[in-house]
């Protein structure tokens, strides 16, 4: 039967699922209630992470006959704190919170560690720590702040780690799984192909006397997506929909129009409802409600194409080419806490899924699986690794605001912080906005703080990490590029208008343009230009540059440019009528999100 992964709501619980099926061993999620006899055949089990505390009245339900089981069984995150509250352990509130990149000093290369060195990098997103283990067990590994982040007991096959070996920043995590893999005995013969014939029957009978309107964006998920239809239903029952909603970049529905024309797809239709769009995020603010009318729209938008085009949508079934990132992150699991609602999860969306409406054939895949599936197919290469970019587009890019901040309370963490940036020679302050971010599985909405003075990578890193791990108001840190010294600015009023976001496409030209020139696009893989309502005089703003690199989007850190690079970008933003300061995002996620709401 493979590994069954028990998902405790964490935001990594099918990325665990995609990392142990990459080592070619099948794997399933299922939920921590399934009943004994629906995994007999397991060969292991994985308790995921999740965004709750094991002490809490709330927590997750589970099933503890699994725990009778005697299988080997691997607890990750929350899934280490439950195994040690279930067997007879202790847990508690830490006293530090750690989210990011920590060194794990391993006492003991044995079980699931076997073969590690004595310092392995490490990758943190919790609060709670185990403090005492339970009887059998011994601690194999601890950093700075964790005591116990590793601990095993060997005769049973019970292993608990309280980091996440299944993120790509956890630097050997991959051969940690793949040791508790060989622990558990599990036949290694799952493939992509395999994936993509199970796919594609799934589609077919969903889909079975009815056709697929997909939403196309022109990004690699839709793009895969659309040609996985084309070949599990066939052209005729397949049409594809690029609406311009008026929040995409400089001449990037010319450029899909043609990339896809390129490729061979002569199903597709290009509809300009820019207006529309507008129309429904005209004065909005608060991120949820922008993301909220967006998802709408779209929705809205198809009907009306169907209606224009005489089409039955009784007949037509919706496609998208939805990521199971956008499924947990918009709290769409069991146990899963809302981060954002994305697009393609909005409240009618969620309506046509119950209804069997909704084709989505990559929804259990992430970023990197999707461009897998995609070169598997034979996808163009120069649409497998496009940059991504959000279905909403720049609206997620370009910050509302009413114009007035919630700064209650501030002062005095803006003082501590101070102190932490002074250690490092640099200025710090506190933003009088929000942004959206991610800790310990569970959503923040807190203020960035900024940074002004000479600073290398390994300082800025270093007090990014101190600053979000200590203060909970404060969950992104951004280091000011230029001007060399910061205007005096305020919080100003500002919503989605076309003048915003002409000037938003215009910085984000000049960036891609940026990378381009500079042999960076595979380097870098992303790179969110966010327009901030900051201002010294009511009318000019501020941009942010967000370089990642990330494999599957779960997790991400940002990206250290050269400062030949950050000089040519930043020169050329300034000179910009409307952008009067450039900043630079030093925040891993977690705890920022890649975008910035």
């Amino acid at each position: 039967m493979g590994i069954i992964v028990l998902d405790f709501g964490g935001q990594y619980a099918h990325l665990i699922a995609n990392r142990i099926r990459r080592l070619r061993v099948f794997a399933e999620i299922r939920s921590p209630t399934t009943d004994v006899s629906e995994l007999a055949d397991a060969d292991g089990f994985i308790l995921s992470g999740g965004p709750s505390s094991v002490y809490d009245e709330e927590a997750p339900s589970y099933n503890r006959e699994i725990f009778a089981m005697g299988k080997p069984m691997l607890g990750l995150c929350y899934g280490h704190q439950l195994l040690c509250h279930r067997l007879g352990g202790q847990v508690e509130p830490g006293q530090t919170h750690e989210f990011g990149a920590a060194y794990l000093q391993v006492a003991e290369a044995t079980g699931v560690l076997e073969g590690m060195d004595a310092r392995e990098v490490v990758w943190m997103s919790h609060r709670d720590h185990v403090a005492t283990i339970p009887e059998g067990f011994r601690v194999l590994g601890s950093t700075e702040d964790c005591p116990v982040a590793a601990m095993g007991d060997h005769e049973r096959k019970i292993y608990g780690l309280q980091f996440h070996p299944e993120v790509t920043h956890s630097v050997r995590g991959m051969e940690m799984l793949e040791n508790f893999v060989a622990l558990t005995g599990a036949e290694r013969s799952w493939t992509m192909e395999r994936y993509i014939e199970e796919t594609m029957e799934r589609v077919r009978v969903q889909a079975e006397g009815r056709k697929v309107f997909l939403l196309v964006s022109g990004g690699v998920d839709s793009s895969v997506a659309f040609l996985l239809l084309n070949r599990a239903l066939g052209e005729d029952r397949v049409l594809g929909l690029h609406i311009d909603n008026g929040f995409m970049r400089k001449g990037e529905t010319a450029l899909v129009e043609r990339l896809m024309k390129e490729s061979g797809f002569a199903n597709l239709k290009v509809v300009d409802a820019s207006d529309d769009f507008l129309q429904v995020t005209e004065g909005l603010a608060e991120p949820e409600a922008k993301r909220l009318a967006i998802g709408e729209e779209f929705v809205r938008v198809r009907d009306r194409a169907l209606a224009a085009l005489e089409l039955d949508p009784e007949e037509w079934l919706l496609g998208q080419g939805t990521l199971y990132t956008d499924t947990i992150e918009s709290g769409g699991t069991e146990n899963a806490a809302l981060i954002k609602t994305h697009h393609n999860r909005v409240g009618v969306i969620e309506e046509l899924l119950a209804e069997g409406k909704v084709v989505e054939p990559l929804d259990q895949l992430y970023k990197d699986e999707a461009r897998e599936l995609g070169e598997t197919l034979g996808l163009p290469h120069h649409l497998v690794w496009r940059h991504p970019f959000p279905g909403p587009g720049l609206a997620v890019r370009a910050l509302c605001s009413e114009g007035a901040a919630a700064m209650e309370g501030m002062d005095e963490v803006e003082a501590e912080a101070q102190k932490a940036a002074a250690r490092f020679g640099l200025e710090l302050a506190v933003l009088p906005l929000q942004s959206v971010g991610v800790q310990g599985d569970a959503r923040t909405y807190a203020h960035p703080a900024v940074v002004t003075g000479p600073g290398e990578w390994e300082n800025l890193e270093a007090l990014s990490t101190e600053l979000t791990n200590n203060f909970t108001s404060i969950n992104r840190v951004i280091w000011l590029l230029g001007p060399e010294q910061r205007p005096l600015q305020g919080l100003k009023r500002g919503f989605l208008t076309r003048d915003r976001l002409d000037l938003l496409r215009e910085a984000d030209a000049i960036n891609m343009a940026a990378l381009e020139r500079h042999g960076l696009m595979q380097e870098v893989t992303q790179m969110p230009t966010v327009l901030v309502p900051l201002s010294s005089d009511g009318v000019q703003e501020s941009v942010v540059l967000r370089p990642i690199s990330t494999d599957d989007f779960m997790t991400a850190r940002f990206s250290q440019l050269s400062r030949d690079f950050l000089d040519d970008v930043c020169g050329r933003l300034l000179a910009l009528e409307g952008i009067e300061a450039v900043f630079y995002d030093i925040t891993h996620k977690p705890p920022g999100t890649v975008e910035w709401e």
